[in-house]
């Protein structure tokens, strides 16, 4: 019985002793720098260092615009103050100013749909010689386009 229970005694230690072999290796693996975590450890801190740089960078391009959006939108108020004395000073004139003063363009009329030029080019020359010119000034009417409403039932 007592060379049983030192046979086992010595079969534990001699187990424990290679764990603490193979525990000691990776160890020293995981610390060295060529392959390990020292060289994670590196290439993280690295790349730490250098979103630090860009960060900074950004930052400062951030201030530089804010900068200039902040000269822009003073300029804006200044012009935006202009152009309410303006509009201001045009409700002191008389109506025959008003009248006299130039005005924006409106709205452009709608043009032809152009099936429409391709049949009148196509119609015969007597046909043309019996219809009315057209008259520059009135522009064409543009045909309007119907559709069917799509109910909520139907695919």
């Amino acid at each position: 019985m007592e060379y049983l229970s030192d046979l086992l005694l010595t079969a534990a230690s001699m187990g424990a002793a290679t764990y603490c072999v193979i525990l000691s290796r990776r160890l020293k693996a995981l610390g060295s720098l060529e392959g390990g975590m020292g060289s994670a450890i590196a290439v993280l801190s690295a790349q730490v260092d250098d979103l630090a740089r860009s960060l900074r960078s950004a930052q400062e391009a951030t201030g530089r615009a804010g900068g200039r959006l902040d000269g822009q939108t003073a300029r804006a108020e200044a012009v935006a103050r202009k152009l309410e004395l303006l509009v201001a000073s045009m409700h002191d004139l008389p109506e025959e100013a008003r009248a006299a003063a130039p005005r924006a363009p409106g709205p452009r009329p709608p043009t032809p749909w152009p099936g429409e030029t391709l049949r009148r080019s196509i119609r015969p020359v007597e046909a043309l010689a019996e219809e009315p010119a057209d008259d520059p000034a009135e522009p064409p009417q543009r045909a309007r386009v119907l559709r069917r409403r799509q109910t909520s039932g139907a695919l």
